[in-house]
């Protein structure tokens, strides 16, 4: 019976992390020319910083280090690593937040995890 409990309440985790995704993804679209050449910008969101280039997000790694902050690739969506990752920060500081995605890990551990993208 516990075993059941404990692989629903993964299941449940990994259904906020893919919604979690997903509206990241929908946020990074925002600010981007249509095919007609108007701006679609939602002004009632937070905007992409000018930093931030096209098919990236910001991602702030914390740890007992100064924090860090770094311009991510959308390909590391599917890197297993930073997924668990990103798991980890949704265990620790939830999904509710604006900004740049904070996750919990010493600067360097995330630089190695992007050289390997």
């Amino acid at each position: 019976m516990t075993k059941l409990v404990t692989v629903a309440m993964k299941k449940n985790g990994i259904v906020k992390l893919k919604s979690a995704v997903g509206k990241l993804q929908r946020s990074l679209s925002l600010g981007r020319r249509s095919d007609s050449g108007q701006d679609e910008f939602d002004y009632d969101s937070t905007p992409v910083p000018e930093d931030v280039k096209e098919g990236h997000f910001a991602v702030v790694a914390v740890d007992a280090e100064e924090p860090k902050r770094f311009a991510v690739p959308l390909s590391c969506l599917t890197n297993p690593t930073f997924l668990r990752l990103l798991e980890a920060a949704a265990e620790e500081y939830g999904f509710n937040h604006e900004g740049a995605v904070t996750v919990p890990c010493r600067p360097s551990e995330l630089e190695h995890i992007l050289a390997e993208e």
